[in-house]
């Protein structure tokens, strides 16, 4: 395979640390060398791409990736769309992920059953381009649960399975795993985002329930994901061995410490572009200040912003992913989360970076060979104009994106290149 040698690079490795000046060789699918200056390496028959001072920097990772949602203002809107209509708008978001530096994309939920595994599965034959893919079950709920749309009189749905009773969600685990998925989704609390007051901190199953799909997620291997913005949905995550833990806007000091003495073994993300964006970008859809305010939206944001600030104290992995896919919050936006926890959460530039390339490499079950820029990582990477780490703001213009690679290929090759004679 070619090799590539980035000259004239300021680096950032994704550990969190300043930039460094250096020279980075990519040799086939991985980073062979990264030698800082003054030393230089001999470029050899190596393709040589002058970066002009711009920052390298590791690929992108999506924690709360939707790629199969299809820009609605409610989710039964979603439950409308066809598979075959859903599949091409799938594939259409992922490659956008790609375009705007997400080179992996962890995903928080299906649209329909194998959305998800088939823009996966396509993706790594090369036949599709987008991120690599952690693909995601559709959201399973309870009976009243969130994503339960059905009413008595009328069978319609979003993007949920519905299931009851250990034996029914063992059934479900099962199914999904035979279809293909990698990370089993789970709705154990509701959300005040469907305009129902309260529902937030309900939860949305016994602990019984919730016993029984990761047991039997645990016997297929299979990583486990919640919806969780109640205190005790958070306590159920943690007691049954969730990886992934989204939301969290009503963690109480109980579900911190619990967070807390996890926090190696877990990750969280509030996916707060969300709710901001319906606060502050969603009145022509109908989410006028007053619905806003009946949502209780610009309440969850200030829950977010204090658990959030606390969170950041406790060095608990918390990462970027705001629930892109909708309307007012469409895919291809997702950078605009990054700014939202330096603004939000108080967190610095290089700290959100670190937690969208190091710790997105350890979410994505990576975290020995994805997410930095170093000897022997795969070569995901961006060439960036400006310093990002300084100004997280420049990763939402797409033009600021001067090169962007994923295993050693360029998907979107720079234009200042020059070829070693």
């Amino acid at each position: 395979m070619a090799r590539v040698l980035f000259r004239d690079v300021r680096v950032f490795d994704g550990s969190g640390a300043e930039r460094f000046p250096a020279e980075v060789l990519v040799d086939g699918t991985r980073i062979a060398r990264v030698v800082p200056s003054p030393a230089t390496i001999d470029a050899g028959d190596a393709q040589v791409i002058d970066g002009a001072g711009a920052t390298l920097m590791p690929g992108l990772v999506e924690a709360h990736a939707h790629v199969s949602f299809t820009h609605p203002v409610e989710l039964e809107d979603i439950g409308r769309v066809p598979p075959e209509e859903n599949t091409l708008i799938a594939a259409y978001n992922a490659r956008t992920l790609l375009d705007c530096g997400f080179t992996s994309a962890y995903s928080a939920g299906a649209a329909k059953t194998r959305l998800d595994v088939v823009i996966r599965n396509e993706i790594n034959a090369g036949r599709l381009p987008g991120p690599r893919m952690r693909a995601a079950s559709p959201e399973i709920t309870s009976t009243g649960g969130f994503g339960d749309v059905r009413q008595v009189h009328l069978d319609h749905h979003s993007v949920e399975i519905i299931a009851d009773g250990p034996v029914e969600l063992r059934r479900v685990v099962r199914m999904l795993a035979r279809e293909g998925v990698d990370t089993i989704k789970v709705n154990l609390s509701g959300d005040n985002a469907t305009g129902r007051r309260g529902f937030s901190e309900r939860v949305a199953f016994t602990d019984e329930e919730v016993a029984a799909i990761a047991d039997q997620a645990r016997m297929w291997g299979l990583d486990l994901a919640a919806h969780a913005q109640a205190a005790g949905a958070i306590r159920s995550a943690l007691d049954h061995g969730f990886r992934t833990i989204y939301h969290c806007a009503f963690a109480d000091e109980d579900a911190l410490d619990r967070l807390e003495a996890k926090k190696d073994e877990i990750f969280v993300a509030p996916a707060v572009g969300l709710p901001y964006a319906m606060a502050h970008n969603a009145a022509e859809w109908g989410f006028t200040p007053e619905v806003v305010a009946k949502r209780g939206t610009l309440a969850q944001i200030e829950r977010y912003q204090r658990v959030f600030r606390e969170m950041r104290k406790r060095h608990i992995r918390v990462l970027p992913g705001g629930d892109y896919g909708f309307a007012w919050n469409p895919i291809g936006t997702n950078a605009r989360d990054f700014e939202h926890f330096v603004n939000l959460f108080g967190y610095t530039p290089r700290e959100v970076l670190r937690a969208a390339t190091e710790f997105g490499g350890a979410l994505m079950g990576m975290a020995d060979e994805l997410g930095l820029v170093r000897e022997g990582y795969l070569a995901d990477l961006l060439l960036v104009l400006g310093d990002p780490s300084a100004d997280v703001r420049l990763l939402q213009d797409r033009d600021n994106l001067l090169a962007i690679m994923k295993d050693g290929a360029f998907y979107k090759p720079p234009n200042r290149v020059a070829v070693a004679a």
